[in-house]
């Protein structure tokens, strides 16, 4: 975009007052970008197409993550991705998405339109179109560059359910890739820390290997069959994902060689005390499968670009209810705790 088209190079409290500055705004940088049929209309709601059979599945999220820019990506294709994840995990096809920006007084128009791009290129690889929206601006010092919201709405087809009530003793326990990335990548950007490691984040829309797997385990009956339940494992990581699959009354055993953790992940996470099983990820999730699909879900993320490094990390037992139990390289065995702090705030 030409920034001559603007009455200024940056964000004024001006371009939040409703009137031309604000139209300018939303024509030049949001509606250029999230062009749709919907869009369009410019209504004060989305007039949304009658939807597909099944569950209809609404979720919202807000991002504040700093750095806006990261390693692997940024707080729009953050917005994009968390959103859709948190949908897809449900086991619904995310459909359309709202956004929501807090824009702070003096930010450089070339900086909102690199996160408004993002989120357009994000959305368009999910398969998903962002109807409806707002904008406010505040003053300087009043946020931190940009604050995101954004809601989803998806269906659930008929006859797929996944929830952690329906983990049986013997299921096996996946995850699609390795942990820790997103946290570490933030963390080394953030902090500008003098660390030579390449750590880029994980941040990917997952619904399309969610539906792979669905469909290997369902076959042509449709359903959830064989999948019992998942998860994006985003803030407190994996571990705290399983400590919340726990408290269903079961236990989970992992196996600590089994979890996949890059080395410049693990290299780092040593070097400053940190722990990856509690590494934000924003492309990483966490499936539990009955025993005799294991394999066969394996294969099917290893298929996927996304699902590369997948494993199979564990179990769910009728042994230790109600808690996690990891197994050291060593034998020995250590119970996994919920997070009790942040290891590091603002990750998303």
């Amino acid at each position: 975009m030409n920034h001559s088209e603007f009455s200024s190079e940056t964000i004024v409290l001006a371009h939040g007052s409703g009137g031309l500055l604000t139209h300018e705004l939303l024509r030049e940088v949001f509606l250029r970008r999230f062009d749709n049929a919907v869009l369009a209309g410019m209504d004060d709601a989305a007039k949304l197409p009658p939807l597909p059979p099944g569950q209809l599945a609404l979720t919202t999220d807000s991002y504040v993550v700093q750095p806006l820019f990261f390693p692997g990506g940024d707080i729009g294709k953050l917005a994009v991705c968390g959103t859709v994840n948190d949908l897809a995990v449900t086991g619904a096809k995310p459909l359309y998405l709202s956004c929501g920006f807090i824009i702070e007084e003096g930010l450089p128009l070339e900086t909102l339109e690199r996160v408004v791009d993002s989120m357009a290129d994000t959305a368009r690889i999910a398969g998903v179109q962002i109807v409806t929206g707002d904008t406010k601006v505040v003053e300087h010092g009043a946020a931190d560059g940009i604050f995101i919201n954004t809601t989803g709405v998806g269906v659930i087809a008929p006859g797929v359910d996944l929830a952690p009530a329906r983990m049986r003793p013997g299921d096996a326990m996946l995850v699609n890739g390795p942990v820790g990335d997103h946290g570490v990548a933030v963390m080394l950007a953030r902090e500008g820390l003098n660390i030579h490691a390449d750590v880029v984040s994980d941040c990917a829309p997952l619904n399309a290997l969610i539906a792979s797997v669905l469909e290997t385990a369902s076959g042509s009956s449709g359903g959830s069959v064989g999948v019992r339940c998942m998860r994006d494992a985003t803030r407190g990581g994996l571990a705290t994902v399983l400590c919340e699959w726990a408290e269903s009354g079961l236990g989970i055993e992992i196996e600590e060689r089994a979890v996949p953790v890059r080395e410049a992940v693990r290299a780092v996470s040593e070097f400053l005390g940190l722990d990856p099983l509690y590494s934000a990820n924003e492309g990483t999730m966490v499936l539990v499968v009955a025993p005799e699909l294991a394999e066969t879900a394996l294969a099917t993320l290893r298929a996927h670009p996304l699902g590369q490094h997948a494993a199979i990390i564990g179990h769910v037992t009728a042994e230790h209810p109600g808690r996690v139990v990891l197994r050291t390289p060593y034998g020995a065995r250590r119970i996994v705790q919920m997070l009790a702090g942040a290891q590091l705030p603002r990750i998303c």
